[in-house]
């Protein structure tokens, strides 16, 4: 039997995996076209649609998987950053709006290198990259004409340069300390100085720094001396004034835009997972209107050059992502692209409902709900942990959930303490020794489902990705009483291995949020699934990307031959061409259909 016979399930199922995305959009100069990235024919690529509609037009067809596109502010190019095998050793390509004339600007190979920002003639291209350093993503700049390369700043650990002056002299430069604290700097490019823009006492975030129109004052998300981030401007004169512009205390900012005159913001506010999205005047700050959005998320803002339209993604729990376009005059929205979803009707689909429920300790902690159609509770359940740790379950549509529902399967995405969104008390609760309390809620949280009615104890199932395979194979291993199922995606297991094989830069970052291998390797061991995979007994389906460097096989490995040698049924998946995800429509195919295969075989008819 081929392993994709063994795979196999309804093609109801498998529709649900082929729903298109498009994302990252980008405009021309001239406001008349926009860039952005989709996965229409099965694989990420730039396409280009025109203002007034019609069908997009294919740019690129690369054999490498296309993460994020960026128009040059000439509308000669477009910067294409692209993931060689799905793994994290991302290269940038330019190439021609029509497609032609595609050049590597990137060395190839192992590096890594993040797209940051264009300078605003055109010139150059800013990127980071540890091509000098493994263990730090520097900060560089090329001339787009002669192709040379020159290192601007080093970063220890990570940097981006998130924007740059008219000139071209100055940048703001956007350094991780460690997860969940970080700085921005002011960097002049050509005289080799900076200066600390962000002094604090840690932790604190500095996100999305901005010039305003006249360079004199920085516009950024910071939740500096307070828990939830907010709107902040910073001043560059020499009094540094640092005012709060705007602020909820319901809600963090997670993204905003500037629009080029500085008379107006957009900003998005992320109320335990779900977006508003709010327009602004500037530099008074005060609110002009909400904007109803089709969707529960919204990201990727972007303002065309004379600020008259903003585009973004719009995305929901039943809504798959979409380019759609605000004309900032009439506040008309309108959807621009439209992904393919053969044989889904998307209203028929199970929505997300906020629950609300107490840790062991009486920590508030929130989840989302999706339920099956026409089947009463309780019912068989799969929890499903988001990665990160500093991540988020949000309304997003996701079509390995939506198979689920499909075969009568329940869905809770809780956001234990640890998650982003909630302020960064909550998102550092988990810091260290403190991620036994994280693994305790686990088991608080399947107790809850349980003592509400909604989940049925005896079909459980845990599954996640990256760090939500931490958490599955933590869940397995210390509640197993608790689970008959468990789908570890990518996940690590063993902290240990992980910092010996991830990516330096990865690596550096990362001792404050688990721990460091060097001072702490009693704490890591403790906090290690592996080491507990004795008290197992609940069959495991591992999926993993051979290109994976943030968690490297490995990891998936070291689970499969110990689930083995103890006899518990264990499935391995090793999809060839993913890295850190799997975002391949054919390996989305494979995925979702092992996924709805192993639960209803071991929830439903065991």
């Amino acid at each position: 039997m081929s392993a994709e016979s063994k795979w196999a399930v309804d093609e109801s199922i498998l529709l649900m995996a082929k729903v298109g995305r498009c994302w990252s959009p980008s405009f021309s100069p001239d406001g008349q076209e926009l860039a952005f990235v989709s996965d229409l024919t099965g694989s990420p690529q730039v396409w280009r649609i025109a203002l007034s509609g019609g069908f997009p037009e294919a740019v690129t067809a690369f054999d490498e998987q296309v993460n994020t596109v960026l128009w040059s502010p000439d509308g000669e190019w477009l910067a294409v950053e692209s993931a060689p095998g799905g793994g994290m050793n991302v290269q940038i390509d330019l190439v021609r709006p029509d497609g032609d004339d595609r050049r590597r600007l990137t060395k190839g190979g192992s590096t890594n290198n993040w797209l940051n920002v264009w300078t605003k003639d055109g010139r150059y291209l800013l990127f980071s990259s540890n091509m000098d350093q493994s263990d730090s993503m520097d900060s560089f700049r090329i001339c787009v004409e002669s192709g040379a390369a020159e290192k601007l700043t080093k970063n220890s650990g990570t940097g981006v340069v998130e924007d740059v002056t008219a000139d071209g002299d100055r940048a703001l430069v956007k350094r991780i300390v460690y997860r969940g604290d970080n700085n921005v700097h002011l960097v002049d490019l050509f005289e080799n100085q900076e200066r600390l823009l962000t002094p604090h006492d840690p932790p604190a975030s500095f996100e999305n720094p901005r010039f305003s129109a006249n360079e004199r004052h920085v516009y950024l998300i910071s939740n500096r001396d307070q828990d939830l981030a907010s709107l902040c401007r910073l001043s560059l004169g020499e009094d540094e004034e640092w005012r709060v512009l705007q602020t909820r205390d319901d809600a963090e900012l997670v993204e905003f835009a500037i629009s080029p005159s500085d008379k107006s913001a957009a900003m998005v506010w992320n109320i335990a997972g779900r977006h508003k999205l709010e327009l602004i005047n500037l530099p008074a700050a005060d609110k002009q209107c909400e904007v109803d959005l089709p969707g529960e998320i919204v990201e990727d803002l972007r303002f065309s050059a004379d600020g008259s339209r903003l585009a973004m993604c719009v995305s929901g729990s039943r809504l798959p992502p979409d380019i759609w376009v605000l004309d900032i005059a009439t506040l008309s929205l309108r959807q621009l692209t439209r992904s393919p979803r053969i044989g889904v009707q998307l209203e028929r689909l199970g929505a997300a409902r906020l629950l609300r429920y107490q840790a062991h300790d009486g920590l508030p902690l929130t989840g989302w709900l999706y339920t099956p159609p026409d089947v009463d509770a309780p019912f068989p359940t799969v929890f499903s942990f988001h990665g990160g740790p500093e991540g988020q379950e949000q309304p997003r549509f996701r079509y390995d959930y939506q198979a689920l529902l499909s075969e009568g399967i329940a869905v809770f995405a809780p956001n234990v303490r640890g998650s982003s969104g909630f302020g960064k008390r909550f998102v550092n609760l988990d810091n260290g020794a403190l991620r036994f309390d994280a693994i305790q809620d686990i088991a608080s949280t399947v107790h809850y489902l349980i003592g509400a009615g909604i989940a049925e104890a005896d079909k459980l199932g845990i599954m996640g990705g990256s760090y939500g395979g931490y958490m599955t194979m933590a869940g397995l291993a210390e509640f197993p009483e608790l689970f008959a199922a468990g789908v570890n995606l990518y996940g690590v297991v063993n902290f240990k291995t992980f910092f010996e094989r991830t990516e330096p830069w990865m690596a550096s970052i990362s001792k404050i949020e688990y721990g460091d291998p060097d001072t702490e390797g009693e704490l890591l061991d403790a906090l290690s699934p592996i080491h507990k995979l004795d008290r197992v007994t609940a069959p495991t389906l591992v999926l993993h990307g051979a290109n994976d460097t943030n968690v490297p096989v490995y990891e998936a490995e070291q689970v499969v031959e110990e689930l083995q040698m103890r006899n518990v049924p264990v499935e391995y998946i090793l999809f060839p061409d993913e890295g850190h995800g799997f975002r391949k429509e054919q390996n989305r195919k494979k995925s979702v259909s092992a996924i709805v295969q192993w639960f209803t075989k071991h929830l439903l008819n065991s």
